[in-house]
């Protein structure tokens, strides 16, 4: 987009927007409207300012009642709503999907475009160069405003620390970001935009200097845990020391804390076996069936008293079967894994956690650690861990197989991308754990956004072996360890 077309579209759009049109069917809200839509494209794909669509942007903000700071690119939303908080209600669901009752208010749709671009502008026209801590907070705050403009939980298409998919980002079809109106079928943006925030969080990350904002409790003080942020500092952890090592650690136990309380929620909500009828149940008030007892005594009914005569009471059974379980999780730490070997390990301390579960944790690349001394601990995990590195599944194979004692009482997680360097082979020592009777849940993408790649070789020979991979949102993993070990 050069500055003369963009200029000449503005000069267009700013006079069509203060006169009458010729053309009678005209809109000056349409004309409004797109002058402010021109101004977005132009910030998002040319950085250099463009002064007539600026002076067109400013007069239609401040005629429809608006902040002029709306078009300050260093201000925030935050900062903004602070100072006029009667917008926040705005900004709320303000890209979610609404009913179409076929009636178009063309005045509150330029209204609309005009919070929706600083909304847009703020998280994805992140510019270039270093990044300071303040930045990247400020950062963070705008990525909380668009999943609250799409009616999404906070956090929920950045690091789903929030879990849930219940939001308008999960909507799918219907969701008409730009506010014009239009009711036609969409992208589904929770497949689209969680992918493109963590790719910008992440080019924020690296561009920082991190060592110096670590070494300084003010800076560090003003970073918020995140995905991006917990790879960088796993990888730089060993280059740290004093003040800075301390924040950094700090940092991945807040992050850690997060994730593992919106996890154990969802093992809590399903880690329940049947019912195990051998155990009597206790004869306490809080399990008396009260609809059995009445039922069971009918034959003790008095008419002339009418009075019900109970000679036995009856209880429900509360206890559950349960029966040790081995868990053997062996999770890729190559530089493609980061979200899944964060996930898995955090993951793996809230199973190791429960009642008769054994719970071993296998990391590698080209080298294998067992991390089973500190499984319960993530914290604790993820520091001895060393992101990075090729990948070759054979070396933790030979730490795995010697664990299986009892293949029937066994289920092995393998969460790799399958991209290895003796695949036959490893392919092999995968098939034959199946055979011998322990459950093997290949995995290929444990992440918070659910996307991920899986390498196709071994994805056709899962498929034929009759163990799927697993790919997608780390729920599918919760709900398939919960229904072996219930």
């Amino acid at each position: 987009m050069t500055e003369h077309t963009t200029g000449q579209a503005a000069e267009t759009g700013q006079s069509a927007a203060y006169s009458t049109p010729q053309n009678p069917e005209a809109d000056p809200h349409d004309n409004r409207r797109q002058v402010l839509y021109w101004r977005l494209l132009a910030r998002l794909f040319d950085h250099e300012e463009q002064a007539t669509l600026e002076s067109a942007s400013l007069a239609v903000v401040e005629d429809i009642g608006l902040p002029p700071a709306l078009l300050d690119p260093q201000a925030s939303v935050d900062s903004i709503v602070q100072r006029h908080p009667e917008l926040a209600a705005e900004f709320d669901g303000l890209m979610a999907p609404e009913p179409d009752d076929g009636a178009r208010d063309r005045a509150a749709e330029v209204r609309r475009a005009a919070l929706v671009s600083k909304v847009l502008l703020g998280v994805f026209a992140s510019g270039s160069g270093t990044v300071t801590a303040g930045q990247l907070a400020r950062w963070q705050s705008d990525a909380g405003w668009l999943e609250r403009a799409l009616g999404c939980k906070p956090g929920e298409l950045r690091s789903g620390r929030a879990g849930g998919g219940t939001g308008a980002g999960a909507a799918g079809p219907g969701v008409s970001p730009t506010g014009t109106g239009g009711r036609g079928t969409t992208p589904d943006l929770s497949r689209l935009i969680p992918a493109e925030l963590g790719a910008i969080e992440a080019d924020l990350v690296k561009r920082m200097h991190l060592r110096e904002v670590l070494a300084d409790p003010k800076l560090a003080a003003q970073l918020t845990p995140s995905m991006s942020l917990i790879e960088q500092l796993l990888r730089d952890k060993n280059n740290l020391s004093g003040v800075a090592l301390a924040n950094a650690k700090a940092l991945i136990r807040r992050f850690v804390d997060e994730v593992a309380e919106v996890l154990r929620t969802q093992v809590e909500k399903a880690t329940v076996g049947a019912l195990d009828r051998s155990v009597p149940p206790k004869r306490v008030f809080r399990n008396l069936d009260l609809d059995r007892t009445i039922w069971k005594n009918l034959t003790n009914w008095s008419p002339e008293e009418e009075r019900l005569y109970v000679d036995r009471l009856y209880y429900r059974h509360t206890a559950r079967k349960t029966t040790p379980q081995r868990l053997i999780v062996v999770v890729d730490q190559s530089g493609s894994m980061v979200d899944s070997m964060v996930n898995c390990t955090i993951l793996a301390s809230i199973f190791a956690g429960l009642p008769k579960v054994d719970v071993h944790l296998i990391a590698y690349d080209t080298q294998a650690l067992d991390l089973t001394p500190w499984v319960h601990d993530p914290f604790e995990t993820l520091l001895r861990t060393n992101l990075g590195g090729g990948t070759d599944g054979t070396v933790a194979m030979a730490l795995a197989q010697p664990k299986i004692a009892e293949p029937r009482n066994t289920v092995v997680v393998w969460i790799s991308d399958f991209y290895e360097w003796h695949s036959e082979q490893l392919f092999e020592s995968m098939a034959a754990i199946h055979r011998s009777g322990a459950k093997f849940i290949p995995v290929g993408s444990v992440t918070s956004s659910g996307r991920g790649s899986v390498n196709p070789w071994f994805r056709e020979r899962f498929k034929d072996l009759g163990t799927p991979v697993i790919s997608g949102h780390i729920r599918k993993l919760v709900h398939e360890l919960k229904t072996f070990l219930a």
